[in-house]
């Protein structure tokens, strides 16, 4: 890949193929000596992971990893993940991973020396103030998949085990140090994981874009994320090993993750529930749910869209870009129903009230009323 650059925007990111070999560089920049890698089950093994513990090792910061980390990650993969970096004296965490490894590793960073359950540190008014900023450990982020954006957000999104209920776990402090951003780690993704995280990437840039809220800098960025996966995702999907392709995945992935500081919508508020009860794949289910809500939203975004439309070289305005939107998700796999994820008809009623009562709900440009969400969830089901 020829692209190699330091960016300092929202966070330090070190972006380009092979630049996870500076591993032990961004420890000594974050002031971690005894780092904890915290990563997923299904990575743990892998050679890529392996890879980053030998040059922790041979840089004298031991190899000290927890990968007891649920596709949705809970409290109890919490609680465990702090007890291991408090019994091993660790001073910081690499959050290596999707999004489930990245979030879980900033909440274990940010709870570890806290006081307070986490759930007093929910993203609700100035809750975030209650936490003692002082105790929070440095944080380097290194994603392996181009979706979720974690590794350049202030939040966590952490699922209560007694209720199935998402929670974000918010802190400016949640913030990593230090990113890094290489290509070269998402090449061996399961090819379900990359469209799956290749959709999440695209829809958190069309929820902010879509978003009713001013903020004209993450719309802009937003529009560009969308072309740069419109373009590009269907590259990795054909040739896994296009690095050049695999590199404007990561930026788009992290583009979307900073755009929606603008408002996310009900493709996440439906998608939400479904991830909790279910244990569905969250990037799957967004682009399941997608088509519903992009009809049901028509009404508030349809010259914005067929703006974007123009702007990524799709003809027919809003229709175009709707017709855009089945095609890509049939050419990659997609299920049509959220039935092809394993989820059924049954709790359509509790999923619709926490669909109306999760935060990403206040972003969407149409209200989602309970009755709306019934009747997408029938929709999609």
């Amino acid at each position: 890949m020829s692209i190699s650059a330091n960016w300092n925007y929202p966070a330090p990111i070190r972006f380009g193929a092979g630049r996870i070999n500076e591993i032990a560089d961004a420890c000594a920049t974050a002031g971690m000596k005894r780092p904890l890698l915290v990563t997923d089950r299904g990575l743990a093994n892998l050679p890529i992971t392996q890879n980053v513990l030998d040059l922790l090792d041979g840089a004298g910061l031991g190899r000290a990893m927890f990968a007891e980390v649920d596709p949705n990650p809970s409290d109890i993969n919490l609680e465990a993940g702090v007890k291991v970096y408090i019994e091993g004296d660790h001073d910081g965490v690499i959050a290596f991973g999707g999004g489930s490894g990245l979030d879980l590793g900033k909440v274990i960073a940010f709870q570890a020396r806290q006081t307070r359950p986490v759930w007093d540190f929910e993203d609700i008014g100035d809750w975030w103030t209650r936490a003692d900023a002082d105790a929070i450990a440095p944080i380097i982020a290194v994603p392996t998949t181009a979706g979720t954006g974690s590794e350049v957000g202030r939040a966590g999104v952490l699922t209560n085990s007694e209720n199935h209920v998402k929670k974000i776990i918010f802190h400016p402090k949640i913030m990593p140090s230090v990113v890094i951003c290489d290509p070269e780690l998402t090449v061996g993704m399961p090819q379900v994981i990359t469209v799956g995280t290749g959709l999440d990437a695209f829809i958190h840039c069309l929820e902010a874009f879509s978003s009713p809220f001013y903020h004209p800098m993450s719309q802009g960025i937003a529009l560009e994320g969308m072309r740069l996966v419109k373009e590009n995702l269907p590259k990795v999907y054909t040739d896994p090993n296009d690095i050049e392709a695999r590199g404007h995945m990561m930026s788009a992935a992290a583009m979307g993750a900073t755009a929606f500081q603008k408002g996310l919508g009900a493709m996440h508020a439906l998608s939400h529930p479904v991830g909790a009860v279910y244990n569905t794949h969250h990037g799957m289910t967004n682009a399941v749910v997608m088509p519903a809500v992009l009809k049901f939203n028509r009404p508030a975004i349809e010259d914005r869209i067929a703006a974007a439309a123009a702007y990524m070289g799709i003809e027919g305005g809003f229709d175009g870009f709707f017709d855009y939107v089945l095609k890509t998700r049939s050419d990659l796999g997609v299920p049509e129903t959220l039935s092809g994820l394993g989820v059924d008809g049954g709790r359509i009623d509790e999923l619709a009230q926490m669909a109306v009562d999760d935060p990403s709900a206040g972003g969407n440009p149409v209200e989602l009323t309970l009755d709306a969400a019934k009747a997408l969830y029938g929709d999609c089901i």
